[in-house]
Formats: C-alpha cells, structure tokens, sequence
C-alpha cells in the first residue's frame, strides 16, 4: 500500500514538513516539522504546526510518529508542541549521539547532557520495519550531511531529509560535525537504487533560477537530471564537486539554535530563575 501524502512548505526557512497516511486506517506519520523562531527577538510561535494540526484534525487522522530526518541546522522541530497537541512518538535515527557528542564540544554542554539519544523516545535502526495502519515505515541510514541522517520510506514515498534537494540543485553540504562528502555519495546511490518510479520527497527547496517552489521528483528524474549525481558521476567527481562548494558556503542563519534544541528533541534549556530558557552562542568557533 502507498501513503496519501500532505507538504506543508514554509517559507521563511525554506522547509518542506509533511503529513504521510494510511488512507484507510488513518494512522499517519508526522515528518520534519518547523517550531517558527525569530533570531532576532528570540521569539518562538506556532503558526507552521498549527497549520499542520488543522489538517490532521480536519482529516480524522490519529498520529502515530513524529519523525526527524536528522538534527535539522536550519529550522527549529515542533515535535514536543506537536506531541502535546496530536501524540505519537518522537524518533530519530539511533546515531543521533554521534551528533549530540559533536555539539555537545561546541556548545560546552556539561555532564548533564546525555549523548545517547535518550531525549527522543525512539532511535530506528537501519532496515527496521514499523507498521503505521496497514503501511510500513522503513529506516533506511543515510549518512553524510551529518552521520545520523535517515531516510522514511512508505510505498513509494521515500522521504529523503536533506541527502539531496531537486535534481536542479543537487546535494546536501557535508562540512558539519561528523559530515563526510563520501559517505554521502554511497547514501545518495542506495537511494537512487530504489525502483525508478519511486517517489523522492525533499525537506528543503530554494527555487533557483526564481522558478516556482518544488518538493516532489522521482528516483529517474534524480538519475537523470541531478547536477550532482546524476548517472555518471564517479565517486571522485562528487567529492571534489561536494567539498570544493562546502568550502565557500556560510552557515545557516538559524544553525545556532536549531542544534541546541533540535538535538535534545525540540526541549530548550529549562528555564532560569527569572523563567525565561537561554540559549548559548559560541563566539569565534565556527
């Protein structure tokens, strides 16, 4: 069986989060949500899962999972508001604690940080099969934009995070902590070794050229037409290709929080004596 499957794109940081669901039983997954966060006022707000709710509501689905592609870099998860509102459980890819040690460093988090992906409530495996209704949710790892990424494959939806973006935009950056440009190739072909007519859902789009928003293609579109990795392309092409562009790029605007909170499953600092959550920004590091 196939999901029916609903995007939900957000502008503001560039954002695809989806809706996937058994049309029959109703029981439906929750993929990369955005928490909308002003970096300049520090402000948080609800808007983008509000919307994600209705639909939800509106449509009599029971949600089963909220997932995470990966420790996103560029948006703020909504997963506990989500969790509070519609429940399912929050998961993961099991090697989130690779990431969490990384950033643990960076961000001088202290021995109460555990860095074993226990703030989530499920850490998949590689290959491990879930039923969602009369669907299957498979885990399939794809390292390499960071090594916890995973990739949530329904039917013929397969839900790709950030490994790769629309066929005219490539691949994914591979200069953060624990990313590999190589690593990232061998996760890019098994993906690309699913059946030709298998739906790619991206997590992000940035409409270059100024053609319209797309989130949608297919494993014979990416073969073909990906000016990254289409057919052809060796191995040795890519890495040069992946780390000669990773070289120039500035950091996300919105890396600095998303981290923190993302990799400890959405939940900010607990709140100082004033009540208000803090968060760290370290200063000449990255």
């Amino acid at each position: 069986m196939n999901p029916e499957v609903k995007a939900f794109f957000h502008e503001p940081t560039f954002t695809v989060s989806y809706v996937a669901f058994d049309p029959v039983s109703k029981r439906a997954v929750i993929i990369d949500s955005v928490l909308d966060f002003d970096i300049k006022s520090g402000r948080t707000a609800t808007t983008a899962a509000d919307d994600i709710i209705k639909f939800v509501n509106e449509a009599g689905l029971t949600v089963d999972w909220i997932l995470e592609t990966h420790v996103h870099a560029d948006h703020l998860t909504a997963a506990p508001y989500l969790q509070q509102k519609l429940g399912g459980v929050i998961g993961i890819g099991q090697a989130v604690g690779v990431v969490q040690s990384e950033f643990k460093k960076i961000f001088n988090f202290g021995p109460e940080m555990d860095t074993d992906g226990s703030q989530f409530q499920r850490l998949f495996q590689d290959d491990e099969k879930i039923p969602v209704g009369g669907l299957t949710l498979e885990i399939l790892a794809t390292p390499g934009h960071t090594p916890a990424c995973i990739v949530y494959k329904i039917g013929n939806a397969v839900f790709v995070g950030d490994t790769m973006f629309m066929p005219d935009y490539g691949s994914a950056r591979c200069d953060f902590p624990g990313g590999d440009a190589r690593v990232l190739y061998h996760s890019i072909q098994r993906i690309l070794s699913l059946p030709p007519e298998t739906r790619l859902f991206m997590c992000h789009d940035y409409a270059p050229g100024g053609r319209a928003y797309a989130w949608e293609t297919s494993v014979a579109e990416q073969r073909k037409d990906n000016i990254h990795l289409h057919d052809g392309v060796s191995e040795e092409e890519f890495v040069a290709l992946r780390e000669g562009r990773d070289a120039n790029l500035e950091m996300p605007a919105l890396i600095i929080p998303s981290v923190q909170v993302n990799m400890l499953a959405g939940k900010f600092p607990q709140a100082e004596e004033n009540g208000v959550s803090y968060l760290k920004m370290p200063v000449d590091l990255l």
